[in-house]
């Protein structure tokens, strides 16, 4: 994930990461396994000049490959407390 995260601040996209579906554009998703369990990392370029983690976690859901409820409506909370504490 750190390489990917560096990536991006460099300017450009790693190829583990991939736009988070159901966010506007500049929201990515890295998602990884690691010994049989699933990490995810959400990040936004397009604020500003920088980089920023939106949210981390282990994803825990037995039933698919979609992000859980709970952790997409943290993510679009956690968005909309940046974009205005920056404006």
């Amino acid at each position: 994930m750190l390489s990917a995260l560096t990536i991006a601040a460099e300017g450009t996209k790693s190829d583990k990461a991939k736009p988070f579906k159901g966010i506007d554009g500049g929201v990515f998703e890295i998602a990884l396994k690691h010994r049989g369990d699933a990490f995810r990392l959400i990040y936004a370029v397009k604020i500003g000049t920088d980089v920023w983690v939106i949210h981390a976690f282990q994803k825990k859901s037995k039933t698919g490959i979609k992000t859980p409820q709970m952790d997409v409506d943290t993510i679009r909370e956690r968005l909309k407390r940046l974009k205005e504490a920056l404006q």
